[in-house]
């Protein structure tokens, strides 16, 4: 299926989501102009790469059933509609509502969904002007948020990290970030290496280590600080600078 040129103009920029038409329950949220809705189940078929979207899109064929096509909301702006796909991806995550999106929504990281809480302490929590000397900061976001509150933070912090084995001998505090803010400071007893692959299947080494939650004194000095976002970096691993 596909819109034609007349459908297209007065869509402009929209939101969409992708149903499973066994469950009636959308699996995947997205944006975009013209044919792109449709644009998913093409790639799945030409795509061979392990994606959670294309797998649940290949078996919903596999069950010789189509995906189901839902524009949320159109007629927009793009920057309109990055809002709004981001609003829908932070309300699906927060509810743990099973999309197979990778990514939190644009802009989730400092407005996306919050907790009254959590509110409050972005406006009123001091900076982390600072990362301490031999300590790191790991963001927890995709690991966290994938266990759907199965793990503990300090099981979601714990592994499996890029950091070179030489750096693993000065690190002895791990402060853990989750949305924007310090939410656990451990102390590392030790660090392990963890076997793993590249996406093309060459083997690599990351790291993980054992410890526990640092003690009072200094917990405080960290705990709750919010954490401003590395322009450019996708890395969720920070260092002293």
């Amino acid at each position: 299926m596909e819109f034609s040129a007349l459908v297209c103009d007065k869509l402009e920029s929209y939101v969409y989501v992708l149903v499973d038409p066994t469950s009636g329950r959308p699996f995947y949220i997205g944006k975009g102009q013209g044919n792109r809705v449709f644009a998913h189940v093409a790639g799945a078929l030409e795509d061979p790469k392990p994606s959670h979207k294309y797998e649940q899109i290949r078996a919903i064929q596999a069950a010789e059933k189509a995906v189901g096509h839902v524009i949320i909301q159109h007629g927009l702006k793009s920057e309109e509609a990055l809002k709004v796909e981001a609003a829908l991806i932070d309300f699906a995550g927060r509810f743990d509502l099973a999309m197979t999106n990778i990514a939190f929504g644009h802009g989730s990281a400092g407005f996306g969904a919050m907790t009254a809480d959590e509110v409050v302490r972005k406006y009123t929590s001091e900076p982390l002007d600072q990362i301490p000397s031999g300590g790191v900061l790991i963001n927890i976001n995709k690991t966290y948020r994938r266990a759907k509150g199965e793990k503990t933070i300090y099981e979601a912090t714990k592994e499996s990290w890029p950091i070179s084995e030489s750096r693993t001998k000065d690190l002895r505090l791990v402060l853990s970030e989750y949305r924007g803010f310090v939410v656990e400071v451990f102390e590392v007893e030790r660090w392990y290496p963890v076997p793993s692959t590249t996406r093309s299947g060459r083997p690599r080494t990351r790291w993980g280590f054992d410890g526990m939650v640092a003690p009072a004194d200094t917990r405080q000095r960290y705990i709750n600080r919010t954490v401003a976002k590395k322009p450019g970096s996708a890395s969720p691993i920070r260092y002293r600078t």
